[in-house]
């Protein structure tokens, strides 16, 4: 009897083991579909930002296209190679002894 008790709390933490991983969400993506969407999402933002500027009437093609770039590259840095570090700040050397008072 004792047995058949174990083996039914063990087939219930079982199910239950069962029902809780499959409430885990799961993130199937890989980078790529990541850079993927977020490149989707960009173009959209650039698409609405010139819409936007194309029904305002105060603004030129231009300035509507460099909107919509500006919007869709983030400024012009997003993909840029990132820019040269200059050089380490050199550690402020300590200041020269107060010169004392002839006597």
């Amino acid at each position: 009897m004792q047995r058949m008790m174990s083996l039914q709390r063990a087939v219930g933490v079982l199910a239950a083991l069962v029902a809780l991983a499959g409430a885990v969400p799961v993130h199937a993506q890989t980078g790529g579909m990541d850079r993927r969407d977020d490149r989707r999402d960009d173009r959209s933002a650039g698409r609405a930002a010139k819409q936007a500027c194309k029904a305002g009437d105060e603004k030129s093609r231009a300035e509507c296209r460099h909107e919509k770039r500006d919007t869709k590259h983030g400024g012009g840095t997003a993909n840029a190679a990132p820019a040269a570090q200059p050089p380490a700040a050199q550690p402020a050397a300590a200041p020269a002894p107060a010169a004392q008072p002839a006597p």
